[in-house]
């Protein structure tokens, strides 16, 4: 199958669908969209993308946006390995975990935002940067009470992956962008050194992309 995804380095969503295409052995190329430019509101991405935002994953000519809707067609597509369970209770637990971060707490990080506080409110880089540290320590600290009712073994659902684990890992790399310490935070950081370990996951960090490498450099 042809996959091409727009994305961005940094791009924590693109992130997700990135470790998704990888578990489940999906070849794809990655076009950059530099939403810290302002790239995704010029004319030719919003042919691509109405909303503006990346990721999007284009698969033989069909358009997905939205980081969970496209694993959820990814999971339609190749089953193989599901990355949301059959099982209807594990099903809306591991939903509503991934929820947490890409509901509750990545919506509050993006560029967008970011830049709203800064041109409605005055927010310094400073200010900026208190925010994001603050609403990824939140994130984190409601993951590691999460955990803590039903301690994963050492993935969310024991031995299989899930949307879940992509998601916390995902918050991870938000804690990581912001230069946060897990320390407080065990059963995360558990969690993330697990998922890292895998190349799947590994490969798809912000840090191992050329995008990021063509900056440090």
């Amino acid at each position: 199958m042809t996959i091409t995804m727009y994305g961005f380095w940094r791009s924590i969503a693109s992130f997700r669908v990135r470790v998704a295409l990888r578990l489940k052995g999906l070849e794809f190329e990655e076009i950059p969209i530099d939403i810290l430019s302002g790239e995704q509101f010029e004319p030719g991405y919003l042919d691509v993308n109405a909303e503006r935002v990346v990721p999007t994953l284009i698969h033989e000519g069909y358009s997905v946006f939205q980081s969970l809707a496209i694993i959820e067609y990814l999971d339609d597509v190749q089953p193989s390995p599901r990355l949301i369970p059959r099982d209807a209770k594990e099903a809306a637990y591991t939903r509503a975990l991934a929820l947490v971060s890409a509901a509750d707490t990545h919506p509050l990080l993006v560029p967008r935002v970011r830049n709203h506080l800064a041109k409605t409110f005055g927010a310094d880089a400073r200010a900026i940067e208190a925010w994001g540290k603050h609403w990824t320590s939140e994130g984190l600290a409601n993951y590691e009470r999460l955990l803590a009712r039903l301690v994963p073994a050492p993935f969310v659902l024991g031995s299989k992956l899930s949307i879940s684990d992509i998601c916390i890992a995902g918050h991870v790399v938000g804690a990581h962008l912001n230069k946060l310490e897990l320390t407080g935070f065990p059963l995360v950081s558990e969690l993330a050194a697990h998922c890292f370990a895998m190349p799947a996951f590994a490969t798809s960090h912000p840090f191992e992309q050329p995008g990021y490498k063509a900056l440090a450099h």
